[in-house]
């Protein structure tokens, strides 16, 4: 090994910093995530590990520092490791889950005032938004579910991943996104617009006008299908707003 790859490699080992998980002190290299550092540490995920990129919200994780009442929380694949960190992975957030029939509700604030009535403790201090990987405005949106406004609080929460870091933090103890996630369902139910492409081809389906071509590519073999996946016509990045595709023979909106 020449005297660049010993050092490089030195360099590597000397810059660790020691972290606590469940308890037990583990030293790991500074640049890593949480993640990444439990890996390095030895553990296998399986679960809680999901995209890797900050978008499933699986990763939820607790995490404290010697001499800080504070409890700290962040996704684990996005959070880089600090010295000194204490560390605890959580299944899942604890919250209030509301039952109901999105059928039989009205889409009005005091839909989502009954099932969550927590949503009146809001004191508007902004630690939900502050705490959000999504970089979400979650005190606006749930000031407009408090207002009544579905259609904005579906809209503005849509980036929601459900990680639950909100609700970890919040001292009225509202669960944000189990509020958000109330607002998308009854706005897409009752307020809107139907998708008319979306019956058609349902339609289609039912008609059986996709059946021949599906039989043809049961018979194929892998290669072929490959083949024909690589070549098939894709929508320009930067096409018009009305593209359809020159092949016209699957094209669901006519």
């Amino acid at each position: 090994m020449s005297n660049d790859v010993e050092t490089k490699k030195s360099k590597k080992q000397d810059n660790l910093v020691p972290i606590y998980i469940m308890g037990k002190r583990y030293d790991v290299p500074s640049s890593l995530t949480i993640q990444k550092a439990m890996e390095y540490a030895g553990y296998q995920l399986v679960r809680g590990c999901g995209c890797r990129g900050g978008i499933c919200g699986a990763c939820g994780t607790v995490y404290r520092f010697p001499n800080s009442y504070r409890i700290e929380v962040g996704l684990a694949c996005q959070t880089v490791v600090e010295p000194d960190m204490y560390i605890a992975q959580l299944p899942f957030f604890p919250g209030n889950k509301a039952e109901y029939d999105i059928e039989k509700l009205e889409p009005t604030g005091a839909t989502i005032a009954k099932y969550y009535p927590e949503i009146y403790k809001c004191v508007g201090c902004g630690t939900c938004t502050r705490s959000c990987p999504m970089d979400i405005d979650v005190m606006d949106y749930i000031s407009r579910a408090i207002r009544g406004d579905i259609e904005g609080t579906a809209k503005l929460s849509f980036d929601c991943v459900m990680c639950g870091l909100c609700a970890a933090r919040c001292p009225a103890e509202e669960v944000q996104y189990n509020i958000a996630i109330l607002a998308r369902r009854l706005y897409g139910r009752h307020i809107a617009k139907r998708a008319s492409h979306v019956q058609k081809a349902v339609e289609y389906v039912e008609q059986g006008r996709f059946k021949k071509g599906i039989e043809q590519l049961k018979k194929m073999s892998v290669e072929e299908l490959k083949e024909i996946y690589n070549a098939r016509e894709t929508e320009p990045h930067m096409g018009p707003e009305e593209w359809t595709p020159a092949d016209k023979n699957n094209v669901i909106i006519e």
